[in-house]
């Protein structure tokens, strides 16, 4: 498999620190963004921990049948949550802290997506922009429960309450996505910082623009940005230049 990409982060024009944290790791084709809360240092840590835990856990999935992929992926977003919640009770400074965590990991022609919080991830496939990932936040549950619509959701006031996120409990429940991968597909992950400034309309125009990953994730810091920046912002942008026989 031959990819191109690249990622990024931003601080925002509002916030004074930045909690996010991300990593492309080429190697074992892992890529990660974690958005970090509980305030400037102990957020930032959380999500310095969940990428570091993580990368380390999933290693390579060579080797793997699907189910042990799966179980891998989830069992390394599970012990980076006991690590950051254990930090919670020995640290009084670091107690209320957590983070989203979104990885990403790419095995010859599949793609495998663990979640937990709102970071998300898309598929830009033949022009035709998916979220893969569903948020676990507030707003989407209402949504579910039919008593918001998706527009209502981006701008109400707790559009940034999330109900799950890594660190919080003793335990937690990741969701995993998986799918196939089609040459020229653009896969892109991406905390909220990112997609509650621009709309997926905006984000698929970016990504068809006829330029590199580096160029992307520039272009979608710099309209987040534009757009008021309200927190810190971090992309990270896959295009499958060439896929195994």
């Amino acid at each position: 498999m031959l990819i191109s990409c690249a990622g990024d982060t931003h601080v925002g024009v509002v916030r004074s620190g930045n909690e996010d944290s991300f990593l492309l790791d080429f190697k074992h084709g892992v890529f990660i963004v974690a958005d970090g809360m509980g305030g400037h240092a102990a957020g930032e840590v959380a999500s310095e921990m969940a990428v570091e835990i993580i990368a380390r856990e999933v290693g390579s999935l060579k080797g793997l049948d699907e189910a042990g992929a799966h179980e891998r992926l989830r069992q390394a977003i599970r012990t980076a949550n006991q690590a950051i919640f254990d930090r919670t009770l020995a640290e009084a400074d670091k107690r209320g802290m957590g983070t989203t965590t979104t990885v990403l990991v790419l095995t010859a022609r599949r793609y495998l997506i663990g979640q937990v919080g709102d970071s998300r991830a898309y598929l830009l496939r033949n022009g035709r922009l998916l979220q893969i990932t569903k948020d676990h936040s507030y707003v989407q549950e209402q949504v579910d429960a039919g008593l918001l619509t998706a527009e209502q959701a981006r701008t109400h006031p707790y559009s940034n309450v999330i109900t799950r996120c890594v660190g919080a409990n003793e335990d937690v429940v990741p969701d995993v996505y998986f799918g196939t991968l089609e040459r020229n597909d653009i896969l892109l992950i991406a905390s909220d910082g990112l997609t509650g400034m621009l709309e997926d309309e905006q984000l698929a125009k970016i990504l068809g623009s006829p330029s590199s990953p580096e160029v992307w994730v520039n272009r979608m810091i710099s309209e987040a940005n534009r757009r008021g920046g309200l927190d810190n912002i971090t992309a990270i942008i896959v295009r499958i230049d060439e896929l195994e026989e």
